[in-house]
C-alpha cells in the first residue's frame, strides 16, 4: 500500500479550506484518511496562522514510508523553518493620464487646402 501526506479539499465554492491527510495514494481527493495530520486556511490574513501540522506525526508516517505531495512537502519545510513570508504591499496609486489637447493647427491647414481647389475650378 502506497501511503501519500496530502491535502483533502473541504469547505465552499471560492472558499477552500484543506485538511492535511494521511491517505492511501488510490483513494480520491476527498475519500476516506487514515488519519488527519494538520490543516491549511487559505482565507486567513496571517501567513503564519494559515496552518497548523503535528510535525510529530508527518516525521513518524516519514519513517515508516510515506511519500508527501509537494504542497505538503513546502507547508511542512515553512513550519519547521518559520519562513512564510511577509505580504507585499500593493503598488502605489498612480495619477490618471490626463487627456491631450486637440491640435487645433493641423485640420485648420487640411480644411484651407481642401477649399482652395474648389474654389480655383470654379472661375
Amino acid at each position: 500500500m502506497a501511503v501519500r501526506i496530502r491535502m483533502k479539499k473541504l469547505g465552499r465554492k471560492h472558499r477552500p479550506f484543506y485538511r492535511i491527510c494521511v491517505m492511501d495514494s488510490r483513494v480520491h481527493r476527498e475519500g476516506k484518511a487514515i488519519e488527519e495530520v494538520g490543516w491549511y486556511d487559505t482565507a486567513v490574513s496571517d501567513k503564519a496562522k494559515r496552518v497548523s501540522i503535528k510535525l510529530d506525526r508527518v516525521d513518524y508516517w516519514l519513517s515508516v514510508g510515506a511519500s508527501m505531495s509537494d504542497r505538503v512537502a513546502t507547508l511542512v519545510k515553512k513550519v519547521k523553518t518559520n519562513k512564510f513570508g511577509v505580504a507585499a504591499a500593493p503598488p502605489p496609486m498612480q495619477e490618471p493620464k490626463q487627456p491631450e489637447p486637440p491640435a487645433a493647427e493641423a485640420p485648420a491647414e487640411e480644411a484651407v487646402a481642401a477649399e482652395a481647389p474648389a474654389e480655383g475650378g470654379e472661375g
